[in-house]
């Protein structure tokens, strides 16, 4: 590879932004493709298959075979609420791939006790994940049920580009929701991205059975198509 297509890939990396390095067979040709360039690219349906999988591979394109190397984020999944839900959906997570992390400043709730092997952060939302960086390859979930520490957490999320954002409550509590995170300024445009009552519908009752339909959901956003999204 060569050293200015080595260093572009090295530095989107490092920024958590996905790149595709296309190598064409025969030639040997290669060239670089940034997330944010996808949308232009000859290759584009090619390149957004292989994105939402993940996955890279041999391609038949109009100029050859080529094999489209994919270097995408780990996904991570931030909650708030060190909830029953979340005792459930944390391990689901981390055996998909996520790394995970757990806000709740309510202390008897965010023990290690509860979240072995899990990255608590026993703090209030404006002040424990602005550090953590949240992107676009970030799921986040809000589960505790109080809007003093969903509401703002949401709001960061919002403005944080996540591909899946789901939030805990009936419909009617969700209607409370969004009147009062649009009294705050929120968009109604940023508004819809919100999956609520979160997960999919499958009829689940107990925290493990609704921590599935949440995991589910988060899949299905991450790796289908937009027109397929639920």
């Amino acid at each position: 590879m060569r050293l200015d297509l080595l260093k572009t890939l090295n530095a989107e990396r490092a920024a958590r932004r996905a790149v595709f390095l296309v190598t064409n067979e025969a030639s040997g040709e290669q060239r670089l493709v940034k997330a944010a360039d996808i949308a232009g690219d000859p290759l584009r349906d090619l390149l957004e298959k292989h994105l939402r999988m993940g996955k890279s591979g041999m391609e038949e394109t109009s100029r050859g075979r080529a094999f489209l190397t994919v270097h995408v984020p780990p996904p991570r999944l931030v909650i708030t609420g060190a909830v029953h839900i979340s005792q459930a959906l944390a391990p689901m997570a981390k055996l998909a791939g996520y790394d995970v992390t757990i806000v709740d400043p309510r202390t008897a709730f965010a023990s290690t006790e509860r979240f072995p092997d899990v990255k608590l952060i026993a703090d209030w939302p404006d002040a424990a994940l602005p550090p953590l960086a949240i992107d676009h390859y970030t799921a986040f979930a809000a589960l505790t049920h109080d809007p003093k520490i969903d509401d703002p957490a949401l709001t960061h999320a919002l403005s944080r580009d996540c591909f899946y954002i789901g939030a805990l409550g009936s419909k009617k509590t969700h209607a409370r929701r969004l009147e009062r995170l649009k009294a705050q300024g929120v968009s109604e445009a940023a508004l819809s991205r919100i999956h609520a009552p979160i997960g999919l519908a499958i009829g689940a009752v107990s925290p493990p059975e609704i921590a599935v339909a949440i995991l589910g959901q988060i899949t299905a956003r991450l790796r289908l198509p937009a027109e397929q999204h639920a």
